[in-house]
């Protein structure tokens, strides 16, 4: 766990008890307090014990004072949750309440509502309900039902479809209300003219509540050479990685080759920006005196670094602080991952930002850069693709130069000798020397980076669950999000060797098989037809199957999805997305455009 070092905090779940409110001789009100307060107070433990923050500490959730029965009590709830800062809100209900006097009201909030499953009073009821009154006032919440009825007295016992959709909702809210006020810190700008590192601070500050920082590159050499760095850091920094990151092949050709001189300044050029970055993005109270302007940084939860080509002409490129920083380790330890984005493309570092919240886990940045059929794998190799390879018709090969997390070399193992890619605060002192062992540092490619650098390599050995992504902005359109669940694939080395060898062998590599359908026309017929189908040379991965949480998170963020290939009965979005159709990717682009972005106070 950590202090979290980002100015505004962590969003709060707040939890609303409804209740009938009717009164009288009967006692019907007092007869259910008891039954819904218990059903409140079970959706918070299963809160606090399943979720937690980016730090690594459990989310906060509190509960409403008292049952809300009537309007006076709904305001003193929202009153209460003001004061906390409660950006959740789960409304929980075992019987029939007066719904528009009970529900919360509030268009800031990502709003849930669970109605118990039971006979005697059916939640069911009021669910409905109120979930109609919050489509017809444009307040779109999350509908929460369990399969099977259940008895009264037994509201603590959470049905598993039940924990399943509240997880879903809370992990998502989470992720989504995590980014509010928080900074995206471009440094640099457009990279070699990719779209994605375009800048529409309007898409930023309408759609995730995100402010755009930005800073020319010039300003790291500012720092450099007036020593706006913490030097006891550096030189920990300097000496972890001399000690720590091998080196690794130099292809250049003679006539460019560096000296050893001049390698060993580009390691300090180099370990001298990673520290200036992550000074850059969280602050650092420890600078040199004078200079506190510096020490503040930019509260920046996620950033992209454009280098090419003016910086990397010229400079040292920035693949250690990227890769170091999108790792879940440096030269401190575990630490919480920073998304910092190659090239700046911001599109790609705000996929790799969705996925680190929804998954706590360190993020994978990569070009989609090569499908390889079976039969062409044959051809090069003499080898027949096997298992998920052969199944899905092919490997999209990821590689790109230094950003990905050195977590995706697979050496990390769980209890059960499974690879992983373990969330930041579960990584021993072993994983860290696994995942720097099974790396190298190679000298950058003189046609690439004239000013040199050293570039992370290292090839996923293991086969893990992956989802890859891409998020996109298409004019008239807005933004739209791409998932691909699937799995890394543990070539043979001769294989993945020779593969490699046809390009960049001194970049990190991982070969991905998505899960396909074999549908005529469907983009997941084939692996070939999910790059086909690819909107962007980017994609950010993902440890583990988490589609139909992005699928769920995109919805409060009013992102439509376009293609992905989760389970339909994993699909969880508001209820109010019921009415826009029944075909639900269709319902979903039609839905996302009738309520708009939720920060856009221009309508």
């Amino acid at each position: 766990m950590s202090k979290s070092e980002l100015i505004g905090g962590y969003p709060v779940i707040g939890i609303r008890p409804a209740i009938d409110g009717r009164r009288g001789p009967m006692k019907l009100r007092e007869s259910l307090e008891d039954q819904t307060m218990a059903l409140a107070m079970a959706a918070k433990k299963l809160f606090e014990e399943n979720l937690c923050y980016s730090n690594g500490e459990p989310v906060k959730v509190i509960v409403a004072d008292s049952t809300i029965g009537r309007a006076p009590e709904s305001a003193a709830c929202a009153e209460k949750f003001r004061k906390a800062g409660v950006d959740i809100t789960l409304t929980v209900a075992a019987c029939w309440c007066y719904g528009s006097e009970t529900m919360d009201m509030d268009p800031m909030t990502i709003k849930g509502v669970w109605g118990f499953n039971g006979t005697e009073r059916p939640g069911a009821v009021y669910l409905a309900s109120v979930l109609a009154t919050h489509a017809q006032k444009g307040l779109p919440a999350f509908g929460i039902y369990g399969h099977e009825v259940q008895d009264r007295d037994d509201v603590t016992n959470i049905p598993e479809d039940v924990k399943e959709k509240l997880l879903r909702f809370g992990r998502a809210a989470v992720a989504a209300a995590t980014m509010r006020g928080k900074s995206y810190l471009q440094i640099g700008s457009v990279c070699m003219g990719i779209g994605g590192s375009i800048m529409d601070q309007a898409f930023m500050e309408e759609y995730l509540g995100l402010r755009v920082e930005s800073v020319d590159e010039v300003e790291i050499l500012r720092r450099m050479e007036e020593g706006i760095y913490n030097k006891e850091e550096y030189e920990k920094a300097l000496a972890w990685t001399r000690e720590n990151c091998k080196e690794g092949r130099d292809d250049n050709p003679d006539f460019v080759k560096f000296s050893r001189e001049e390698k060993d300044k580009q390691w300090e050029f180099t370990i001298k920006m990673y520290c200036i970055i992550k000074d850059l993005m969280k602050g650092n109270p420890n600078l040199p005196e004078g200079f506190e302007e510096e020490m503040v940084g930019h509260n920046a939860i996620c950033a992209g670094f454009q280098g090419q080509r003016q910086w990397t002409d010229h400079w040292p490129n920035c693949d250690y602080p990227e890769a170091v920083l999108n790792s879940s380790f440096d030269f401190e330890g575990k630490k919480e991952p920073m998304i910092l984005a190659t090239e700046n493309d911001v599109l790609n570092g705000l996929g790799m930002l969705f996925c680190k919240l929804l998954t706590n886990r360190a993020q994978i940045f990569a070009d989609v850069r090569t499908f390889w059929s079976p039969e062409a794998t044959k051809r090069v190799t003499g080898y027949d693709l096997e298992g998920h390879a052969k199944e899905n018709g092919g490997i999209i090969h990821l590689l790109n130069s230094g950003a990905a997390c050195l977590d995706a070399c697979g050496e990390c193992t769980d209890e059960n000798g499974n690879a992983i890619m373990k969330k930041w605060w579960e990584v021993t002192d072993e994983d860290i020397k696994k995942m720097t062992d099974a790396t190298v540092w190679c000298e950058a490619g003189f046609d690439n980076f004239r000013g040199g650098g050293f570039s992370s390599h290292f090839t996923t050995r293991a086969e893990m669950p992956v989802t890859m992504i891409r998020l996109n902005l298409v004019k008239g359109l807005g933004p739209m999000l791409q998932i691909a669940e699937g799995w890394t694939v543990n070539l043979p080395d001769e294989v993945s060797d020779t593969l490699m060898e046809r390009t960049n062998p001194t970049w990190p590599c991982t070969w991905f098989a998505p899960r396909c359908d074999g549908k005529e026309g469907s983009p997941f017929k084939t692996a070939y037809d999910v790059m086909n189908n690819w909107g962007a040379n980017h994609g950010a991965i993902s440890y583990g199957h988490i589609g139909a949480d992005l699928i769920t998170l995109c919805s409060m963020l009013r992102i439509p999805v376009s293609m992905h290939n989760v389970p339909g009965d994993k699909i969880f979005r508001p209820t109010a997305w019921n009415a826009f159709g029944m075909d639900k990717e269709g319902a979903d682009y039609r839905a996302c455009a009738a309520y708009g972005p939720m920060y856009k106070n221009i309508r």
